[in-house]
């Protein structure tokens, strides 16, 4: 099993930037993906990044260039450091470890406001 801690979130103006970290309880190094998702209030669960164990990372349209997915192995922690922020990022951002089940973490919400 796999618990997961998001942490980072808070209230940001647009075009700034936050950070949100993932913590596992365990290595993550053998854990197939692990990934970010967000769910704005009315609207379904999307996912925003997602990083493999080797390394390679996929991205909603709507955060290419603005969003980087990462891992640190050592830390057991996943990253996703988001740039140029926009108040249609406004949500709760979860994160996500998939291996034989997936596992979830109970969020940290993102607030993308004047």
């Amino acid at each position: 099993q796999v618990q997961l801690v998001e942490s980072g979130g808070g209230l940001v103006q647009p075009g700034g930037s936050l950070r949100l970290s993932c913590a596992a309880s365990r290595s993550i190094s053998s854990i197939n993906a692990m990934g970010w998702y967000r769910q704005a209030p009315g609207k379904e669960r999307e996912r925003v990044a997602l990083i493999l164990s080797l390394g390679t990372t996929t991205y909603a349209d709507s955060v290419k260039g603005r969003f980087t997915i990462s891992r640190d192995n050592a830390k057991n922690t996943v990253y996703l450091q988001m740039n140029n922020l926009e108040p249609e990022d406004t949500a709760v951002y979860y994160c996500n470890a998939r291996t034989r089940v997936d596992y979830w973490g109970k969020g940290t919400p993102v607030t993308v406001s004047s």
